[in-house]
């Protein structure tokens, strides 16, 4: 895929198109995005995060996105918004140098089945293979060495990176993002036991990826058993993430790396799981519930709120003494039961 130039506009089209106030010279030309440190004179950077406001009468930007409230300390052009943190976000796409670029067609080495079907303005990279029965959208992009399983549905202006694999008959949503490595519709962890040894259990199901899904590097997400393992709208899912077979996350929730949901679990909508959290199977859990990185959740949670388990690190010495501590608990537990009895507590 070639690589266009980064974009270049005027802080007055910039104002426009981020709905911001500017205060400044609308036609100073920038093309591109920095942090208050770094940003040279032609381009523009942002301050979202009040541990950085030391670094703004320094910066050496073109402008600042920014606070309004912060304005008197900007030494430069400034565009104010409420919010300059999703200021930030809508300008990272506008400076986006794979953004608005001429698609560069099918490569010559890339195999596509006669079946399938493409949409208008496909791009399809070299070594990719789209299997039979398979339907791009318009403006879909299948990167260097990606797989579009058999019978495979993929919505307009969704992209796979380089080496992205899709199973036979996944649908997925427009406008989605696969990162490279991530898997979608591979087998569900589903075997049978007959004392001695494990039977394979088909898993017949597929997975369903709704609108504006992004997915990281990495990550996997299982086919259902028998049902469609389904992924809402707006759901974004981080790097070396494991999404078992039958499982549902609802709309817009947030999932961070190294994220892992055994089967059937279902996580409401606005959710969000940090870093290494894991799920045990068949749970539920509601709308609006925030876990805490590193946390085990092993039963269904009801209300929403933020959830938290395990311990920090500590010293190991101090560690060891706690792990003894941990063994008497129980019984500790039982005789302040007995004392407070005998205390008529």
């Amino acid at each position: 895929m070639t690589r266009s130039a980064t974009p270049k506009m005027t802080l007055g089209d910039l104002a426009e198109r981020l709905g911001a106030r500017l205060v400044g010279d609308a036609g100073r030309e920038v093309s591109g995005l920095a942090t208050l440190n770094a940003a040279e004179p032609g381009q523009v950077a942002f301050l979202a995060n009040r541990a950085y406001l030391k670094d703004l009468p320094g910066t050496r930007a073109a402008a600042v996105l920014l606070h309004p409230q912060h304005a008197e300390n900007c030494p430069v052009d400034r565009l104010e918004l409420d919010n300059p943190y999703l200021g930030y976000a809508a300008a990272s796409r506008l400076f986006d140098p794979l953004v608005g670029r001429e698609p560069a067609g099918i490569h010559p080495s890339a195999v596509v089945d006669p079946t399938a079907t493409l949409g208008a303005r496909v791009e399809i990279g070299p070594l990719a293979v789209v299997e039979a029965g398979a339907c791009l959208g318009d403006d879909v992009i299948v990167g260097p060495g990606s797989v579009v399983g058999a019978d495979t549905t993929i919505g307009a202006e969704s992209r796979l990176h380089a080496n992205v694999t899709v199973y036979h008959g996944v649908v997925i949503g427009r406008r989605a993002v696969l990162h490279s490595g991530c898997v979608v519709g591979g087998d569900g962890f589903g075997f049978a036991h007959d004392g001695s040894r494990w039977h394979k259990i088909a898993q017949l199901g597929g997975v369903v990826l709704g609108d504006d899904v992004e997915v990281g590097s990495c990550s996997s997400i299982d086919r259902g058993a028998l049902g469609d393992t389904l992924i809402g709208n707006d759901v974004k899912i981080d790097s070396q993430v494991q999404i078992a077979h039958n499982v549902q996350i609802g709309e817009h929730s947030a999932l961070a790396g190294c994220v892992g949901i055994a089967g059937s679990t279902k996580v409401g909508r606005h959710c969000m799981l940090g870093g290494g959290v894991g799920l045990a199977g068949h749970l539920t859990l509601c709308d609006g519930v925030q876990v805490t990185g590193m946390s085990l959740v092993t039963n269904s949670i009801h209300e929403p709120g933020v959830y938290s388990s395990g311990t920090g690190a500590m010293s190991n010495a101090q560690w060891r003494k706690n792990a003894v501590r941990f063994k008497h608990l129980d019984d500790m537990a039982k005789r302040l039961a007995r004392l407070e009895k005998g205390r008529g507590a």
